[in-house]
């Protein structure tokens, strides 16, 4: 049982305006470790033409912290702020683990979704990716920190690649008695194994009959070719599309291309 079903996660609003055009909004989420703001660049995009809500996913962001911290949790914290902000039916996008939380609605709460996106992951479960990210970030004593320099030194002094340093770093917020994470850092690696886990057909999951689209990154290894028959089976009305030269950060890296086919699949 959810700890809190009326848990007020954040939201970042754009493009409301276009709230009464005829068109669905659209939901964005975010992958682990992220937030919102994350997925500015399609957000942006998107605000010309549809409604935009961008979640802070639980434990993560300005998003309040909890101690269960699961796939369905999870999604059923969104679809609950759905009904907070009065969202029917969405069109909506996840990334990473925001895809998967994603998916998780749409195959539980099929009549909330008119179309889906799911960016850079697949419905299975996945090898400990984040095993030496989540034992650095415990390692360091933030409240003790002088400066956030010194904390991206030691988050450096393990983690080689600097593109996922700063973006850790973007967790880091500053308060009286010093430095503390914005995400429940605990609770993510309490959780972590839950959150590796794939999704299947079971009493709350039933294949989902709507559109569904899977963009991967061609230098990502998160959407394989054998991922697409399972992928299928949960979404039998599936496509899927490349984009060469991307990583898992595949609307970071190649905005224009990524924000062309969001917005051709929900036009």
């Amino acid at each position: 049982m959810l700890e809190s079903i009326d848990l007020d996660l954040n939201v970042i609003r754009s493009g409301e305006s276009n709230s009464e055009n005829g068109k669905p909004p659209v939901v964005l989420l975010h992958g682990l470790f992220g937030m919102g703001r994350n997925l500015g660049t399609i957000s942006r995009a998107l605000s010309d033409q549809f409604a935009v809500f961008s979640f802070d996913l639980p434990n993560h962001g300005r998003s309040p912290h909890v101690d269960e911290m699961t796939i369905t949790s999870m999604a059923d914290h969104v679809v609950a702020m759905f009904d907070r902000l009065e969202l029917d039916a969405v069109n909506l996008l996840g990334h990473s683990l925001g895809g998967k939380v994603a998916m998780s609605i749409a195959l539980r709460y099929p009549q909330r979704v008119n179309k889906l996106i799911v960016a850079d992951i697949a419905p299975v479960t996945y090898p400990a990716k984040h095993d030496e990210i989540l034992e650095t970030l415990g390692d360091i004593d933030v409240q003790q920190a002088v400066s956030r320099a010194a904390v991206q030194q030691l988050i450096e002094a393990s983690i080689d690649d600097k593109a996922v340093s700063l973006f850790l770093m973007q967790n880091l917020d500053k308060h009286d008695e010093g430095f503390r994470w914005r995400m429940n850092l605990p609770a993510i690696i309490q959780n972590y194994a839950e959150l590796r886990q794939g999704l299947s057909l079971d009493g709350d999951h039933h294949a989902f009959e709507s559109p569904v689209l899977f963009i991967g990154g061609e230098r990502s290894n998160y959407i394989q070719a054998k991922y697409e028959a399972v992928s299928r089976v949960l979404f039998p009305n599936s496509s899927f599309k490349e984009i060469a030269g991307a990583g898992h950060w595949l609307h970071a890296e190649k905005p224009d291309e990524f924000n062309d086919l969001v917005l051709c699949f929900f036009e």
